[in-house]
């Protein structure tokens, strides 16, 4: 429930952040180039992704569970469950999103976890609503527990709590919403709280994808960037998009970069050679921090378990990017085992960077 005097329903979210502006703050300020580019930048984004689910390529259990929900959903001529989508960044879960939304032909409202501080703002987004819309509520486990508490008669009911008034005068509104269907998308699905996560009806999770999978992404994505790219060039950024369609579609606009600054004729092996030299990048997706974070185990401890503060100090990096950001892949890998004495690379790694050490070295000593 919320209080209409401390959080006024006048106080509304700008869902679209990309739409803003601010012509009453920009004195003789120009600000055309800014916003052309965002608007190039969302507008790219947006011609990549499938607008059909039958477009989508990968997560098969995902899509086959989507279209009955979809067909149910269509059949019974109004949404009764809501979605929440989790899964490792990249994966395609906005896309989903957007997917479904124009599935159900309905609009898509987006907001964030972190964008929806006050009761108030979600009051105000809720009551915008009509029937078979959509609303995508990214970083859903950043809401704030007085907003999450206020999602639950809105999944359950389809009804707004508010107090009107305060003190011995206060009463309890009900207010009736839109029938919609509530979308969550998360990284770290943990953080929800019991309640709201088993408010949703149906909960996916979205995995890496397999090396086919990556290669018809890429060629699909470089058809619609116009852009001439040999099957051989695919394979190759395939193998290096650590099996994430965000990342594959990165390296083929700095290839695009690359095709025509230099005037290439087509994207092949020997454009992505010069590419992948300059952007570091090796031929199983590492980075050169990544490279750093295997050779300093490898040669400057011997391979011997190394706690996260030391490994932080040695590569001047915090902890949390280490592991977050460096660890996750390489644990995917099978490059790094975590043991309870420290991190401690395979013997896979060590091949793939040519290092020798001592075998007594790489295994764990033996407690006595």
């Amino acid at each position: 429930m919320i209080d209409v005097f401390e959080d006024s329903l006048l106080d509304m979210p700008l869902l679209n952040t990309h739409k803003m502006r601010l012509s009453r703050y920009n004195i003789g300020m120009d600000t055309t180039n800014t916003e052309d580019q965002q608007d190039v930048q969302h507008s790219e984004n947006a011609n990549l992704r499938p607008h059909k689910l039958k477009d989508y390529i990968g997560q098969e259990n995902v899509k086959k569970t989507l279209k009955m929900f979809i067909e149910a959903v269509k059949k019974r001529g109004t949404a009764t469950e809501h979605v929440l989508f989790y899964g490792p960044p990249g994966l395609g879960k906005t896309t989903l999103v957007y997917i479904l939304a124009n599935e159900l032909q309905g609009e898509i409202k987006i907001t964030s976890g972190a964008a929806l501080q006050k009761s108030g703002d979600l009051a105000a987004i809720l009551t915008n609503l009509k029937d078979n819309d959509v609303l995508f509520i990214d970083e859903i486990h950043r809401i704030p527990k007085p907003v999450e508490e206020m999602l639950y008669p809105v999944m359950e009911d389809n009804a707004l709590d508010i107090i009107i008034g305060k003190g011995p005068s206060a009463r309890t509104v009900r207010l009736p919403v839109a029938k919609i269907t509530i979308v969550g998308a998360t990284t770290k699905l943990a953080l929800l709280s019991a309640p709201l996560r088993d408010r949703f009806g149906l909960i996916l999770r979205l995995d890496y994808y397999q090396d086919k999978e990556m290669e018809e992404i890429i060629v699909r994505s470089s058809k619609l960037l116009n852009l001439p790219i040999t099957d051989k060039a695919a394979t190759e950024i395939a193998k290096r998009a650590r099996k994430t369609p965000r990342i594959a579609n990165r390296i083929l606009k700095r290839a695009r970069d690359m095709y025509e600054v230099d005037k290439h004729e087509i994207i092949d092996e020997q454009l992505l050679e010069k590419l992948f030299s300059l952007l570091e990048i090796d031929e199983v997706g590492l980075q050169k921090i990544d490279r750093k974070y295997i050779k300093m185990l490898a040669t400057k401890f011997s391979n011997l378990p190394v706690g996260i503060e030391t490994i932080a100090s040695a590569l001047s990096e915090d902890q949390q990017t280490i592991e977050e950001f460096i660890e996750p892949y390489l644990l995917q890998l099978g490059f790094l085992k975590k043991t309870p004495r420290g991190r401690v690379l395979t013997t896979q790694a060590l091949k793939h960077l040519g290092i020798s050490v001592k075998q007594n070295d790489v295994e764990q000593p033996t407690l006595v």
